[in-house]
């Protein structure tokens, strides 16, 4: 498949017609298509706002699932279980929470005597109101933040308190370093799923309001599945596969001094 979507990048594609070679034609196009921007510079800012806020909420979860709570493994379950539901439910369930009228978000700040906005008809707002639901999903990279904490050698954190090290001293010079694999590996993961937001934007908004919310995958979906334009849906994919690829790569580079690996 990855092979015939190269050759397809490559040709006009209508699916009810056989390809017709074409060259560069179909990544010349997306120069002078506003979309492609548009959808680039939805998810580009997607990315760069709920992956950090994923992350760093993803790991104050996981420490404090670390302490020594009566019930720790429920909690745990309970904090991981809002991963694993389908997107779709998810999409559908967020469509009522962040409803302007009556979802439960703009409730809750009624109460607050604040007027909330419409999450999901403002341009301005459509696009934090995901970032914001993103948080839903942090259970998964919690399960392994969590993993990562528990692998802390005790008797660094003893040695240090000995020494007169406070809990935050502690933390930054023996936690975050010991967990930095497991910090690079959720960072890169999210990364990815970052860029291929798709469900949430396809059942909530469809793109809208005005574009807000066109992520990278939902105008490759509508390219292929809609305008039946395979060959530019091809070319698309492969410059969402290369942007990936890129990113991965500068987080892999720009990790070398922050990475700390066990016996390194």
């Amino acid at each position: 498949p990855m092979i015939a979507s190269v050759f397809f990048s490559f040709t006009e594609y209508r699916l009810i017609q056989p390809p017709t070679w074409i060259g560069l034609a179909n990544y010349r196009r997306m120069f002078s298509d506003a979309l492609f921007y548009k959808s680039l510079s939805v998810t580009s800012v997607y990315t760069v706002t709920s992956v950090p806020l994923g992350i760093c909420a993803a790991l104050m979860v996981a420490v404090l699932l670390n302490q020594k709570i009566t019930g720790a493994r429920v909690v745990r379950t309970v904090f991981y279980l809002p991963s694993v539901v389908s997107g779709v439910a998810v999409s559908l369930i967020f469509r009522w929470i962040l409803n302007h009228k009556f979802g439960l978000l703009n409730y809750g700040l009624r109460l607050l005597t604040i007027t909330g906005p419409d999450w999901l008809g403002n341009p301005r707002w459509t696009l934090w109101a995901f970032v914001l639901m993103s948080l839903w999903g942090i259970g998964g990279n919690m399960i392994i933040l969590l993993a990562g904490l528990q692998g802390v050698p005790v008797s660094l954190h003893e040695a240090a308190e000995i020494d007169g090290a406070s809990s935050w001293r502690r933390f930054w010079s023996i936690t975050m370093p010991t967990i930095s694999p497991a910090i690079l590996f959720v960072t890169i993961m999210s990364i990815i799923g970052s860029w291929q937001v798709f469900t949430q934007a396809f059942i909530m908004t469809d793109g809208g309001p005005a574009y807000a919310t066109l992520f990278y995958m939902l105008y490759l979906y509508r390219n292929a599945f809609t305008w039946f334009e395979m060959g530019y849906a091809s070319a698309l994919a492969w410059v969402l596969f290369l942007v990936i690829m890129a990113c991965t790569l500068v987080a892999l580079r720009t990790s070398k001094n922050l990475v700390h690996y066990e016996g390194a």
